[in-house]
């Protein structure tokens, strides 16, 4: 029997420096399966009413295809594929009218009941996957620095300041279908943190900080300091931010009739 749990969620969005916000951000908990919930973050690109118009879309298709998600029945890996590979064909159908082709990063995660988590991501938006103030596993981007990383041409510290640092080679929106990176967490437990996050938020800090700070504070605390954080260290030239947070605490006793799965806004 998996131990009774709860899990503690927040938001955190931010139109950092720039002048209109391209980035979006969603938290749903399941209106009928307790203990599940659909985390999303888009980065729009495209012109300002490109962009946006591609991250609403990324959030619109979520938004619909979670309330027909029936976790006892229906594969949260599946839902995760669909949500991008049909948020993608609408974005390419809005491309016409758009100001400037609209494309769109997601990074979405799935945790159910059960405490399995699924997560797909696209662009250069992330996931990470804390277990006890320590990383246990972390999206790679589709980009183009990411590919010097991997050929060996690059270090992590590198390619934040590489001037190509903000091409990506693949998202949603674009002529060619989307990379998408599946990945699965068995069971979630408690002392688990994930966090999905725009560029806006990671560029500013190394893992270590990120896992610091998302160990010792709740999410509504860390994600306000971490925007906070990121907004200083930018120096008035930051990007939009948004983050979505999920913490996972161990309930101290079962109250009887109550689930073993609560989610619950922090």
């Amino acid at each position: 029997m998996s131990q009774a749990r709860r899990l503690l969620a927040s938001t955190g969005i931010h139109k950092g420096d720039r002048e209109y916000q391209q980035d979006q951000v969603l938290l749903l908990s399941h209106t009928r399966a307790h203990g599940c919930l659909l985390g999303v973050v888009a980065d729009g690109m495209g012109g300002r009413s490109g962009g946006r118009k591609a991250s609403d879309q990324v959030m619109l298709t979520a938004r619909q295809l979670f309330e027909r998600y029936s976790p006892d029945t229906d594969d949260a890996a599946a839902l995760l594929a669909h949500l991008a590979h049909e948020a993608h064909t609408v974005i390419r159908l809005t491309a016409i009218a758009a100001e400037q082709e609209p494309h769109s990063t997601l990074a979405a995660f799935v945790v159910n009941p059960g405490g399995d988590c699924h997560w797909v991501h696209s662009g250069d938006s992330r996931i990470h996957h804390f277990r006890g103030g320590r990383l246990l596993h972390r999206t790679k981007d589709h980009s183009y620095v990411q590919a010097l990383i991997d050929r060996g041409q690059l270090t992590e510290e590198q390619a934040l300041t590489h001037p190509q640092s903000n091409i990506l080679v693949g998202c949603l929106g674009t002529d060619n279908d989307p990379p998408l990176s599946p990945h699965y967490i068995p069971q979630v437990r408690p002392g688990d943190v994930l966090m999905a996050c725009s560029d806006g938020v990671w560029h500013y800090f190394s893992t270590d900080e990120l896992a610091a700070v998302l160990d010792k504070l709740t999410p509504r605390e860390a994600g306000e300091f971490l925007i906070d954080k990121a907004r200083t260290r930018a120096r008035g030239g930051g990007d939009n931010l948004s983050l979505v947070i999920v913490k996972v605490e161990a309930l101290p006793q079962q109250r009887r009739g109550e689930p073993a799965d609560a989610a619950s806004a922090a």
